[in-house]
């Protein structure tokens, strides 16, 4: 796969006893394999159960990164409705608190597709609407449809069909829309740029098929990168790599019977992590401060392998959620920017050996590009990018998606042992589209 910095490419009652959860998945991406290997995503009772893939950044080798999708075996009935419950209004916490004011902002999503197969997720209401936004993973089922059954149900317990709105499968987020569904409160956004280290942190969605779960935990770190596999749906796997490369070429992301294999490829997300607990059916629902606004969508957590929730949970950063959603509310597709080059991790170019620094290493600038006209060149080791740490070339990559067309940061490289700050506008991801 091209080293790249744009590498292109997560209702009724329900009958006891409760669902149970979903096998664990782990998934390692080999260019080709039969059904039920490593690399391929099981149907467990014909629900999509969820996606592995790659590593996260800082994390050690013995991890994985798992979309958190599926969450029930019951491929027609909606998820329970749950109320947030006070037996004691004289010793409520602040989570209760938290909870109890933002439980009516976040919904239950089901979707299905009959010739692949179902599964649950989580959304937030992001205005007066009937805006949702949620993961593309979760709308597209990983992935395997561009025609998905959507259906949304409430805390109240309503349910409601829902239309796809637009997906942005570079981010892994989606917006969805019902209406009539006055019992529905937009969600207040929090500036993610003021978010620390240790922060309190609060989850609400449907993991494993239980709506209307309330955990909580600490910001664990934040301006992390992770990689996953991409969710276009089949249509949307378009390639984007400057060079004229395929990167879809190495990645194949099917599911067992289907019939023709959807060629992926990888995304690399900036996101906040969290030990808050987070698991399958988490996914597209919200991760709150300790005031009740939305900090984060959770889209991922990281795996030993045992499946479930091991204290590394990761969420998309609210700023970047809001951005995103409201370019699809208004154009149905999401815009990136392009800083023009392409570029290897420091420990991978050999040109780089006596470095001493940890960062991303140019190996090629696009004419034209805003990377040209800043004047970075080949052999320039980028190490700061508005303002945000770099490590390594998926940094740098999830770093540069989080802005628009035409925005300017502020990049740090280092030449020949100097370091040198410019002002970058970036350029249209899509223009470099093959």
């Amino acid at each position: 796969m091209n080293d790249s910095e744009h590498v292109t490419p997560e209702p009724g009652e329900s009958a006891p006893p409760p669902p149970p959860a979903p096998q664990p998945v782990r998934v390692v991406v080999p260019p080709s394999a039969p059904p039920r290997r490593r690399g391929w995503v099981p149907v467990v009772g014909g629900l999509v159960a969820g996606a592995v893939f790659g590593g996260a950044a800082g994390l050690g080798g013995g991890f994985l990164v798992a979309r958190s999708m599926g969450g029930s075996e019951s491929p027609t009935g909606p998820a329970s409705p749950q109320t947030i419950t006070v037996n004691d209004t004289d010793s409520v916490n602040a989570v209760s608190a938290v909870a109890a004011s933002a439980i009516d902002s976040v919904v239950t999503i089901s979707v299905n597709d009959q010739s692949v197969g179902s599964g649950t997720g989580s959304g937030v209401v992001i205005d007066a609407d009937g805006h949702i936004v949620t993961n593309t993973h979760v709308v597209t089922l990983g992935g395997a449809t561009a025609e998905p059954s959507i259906r949304v149900t409430t805390s109240a317990g309503r349910v409601y069909d829902a239309k796809l709105v637009g997906t942005d499968p570079l981010m892994d987020l989606a917006v969805i829309q019902v209406t009539g569904a006055s019992e529905l409160v937009p969600i207040e956004f929090a500036d993610s740029a003021d978010l620390n280290v240790g922060d309190v942190t609060i989850a609400i969605g449907a993991p494993l098929g239980y709506a209307g779960t309330v955990t909580s935990g600490i910001i664990s770190a934040i301006d992390r990168s992770i990689q996953v596999a991409s969710s276009a749906a089949p249509e949307d796997s378009e390639p984007a790599p400057e060079d004229g490369g395929n990167p879809f070429d190495y990645f194949r992301f099917d599911l067992p019977g289907v019939q023709t294999a959807q060629p992926k490829g990888t995304i690399q997300i900036p996101v906040i992590q969290t030990d808050t607990a987070i698991n399958p059916g988490n996914s597209g629902g919200a991760l709150l401060d300790a005031t009740g606004r939305l900090i984060g969508i959770n889209v991922a957590i990281a795996s030993t392998g045992s499946g479930g929730n091991v204290g590394v949970g990761f969420a998309i950063p609210s700023n970047t959620v809001q951005r995103i959603a409201s370019e699809l509310i208004a154009n149905g597709t999401a815009t990136h920017g392009l800083l023009g080059v392409t570029v290897v991790d420091v420990a991978q170019d050999a040109d780089q050996a006596d470095a001493g620094i940890v960062g991303a290493s140019v190996q090629s600038v696009v004419d034209g590009s805003g990377a040209a006209e800043a004047g970075i060149r080949k052999g320039d080791i980028i190490v700061s990018f508005g303002g945000v740490p770099i490590t390594s070339k998926n940094d740098l990559t999830a770093q540069v998606r989080t802005h628009g067309i035409g925005d300017t940061a502020e990049v740090v490289y280092v030449r020949d042992g100097q370091s040198h700050t410019v002002q970058v506008q970036l350029g249209d991801l899509d223009d470099y589209q093959a």
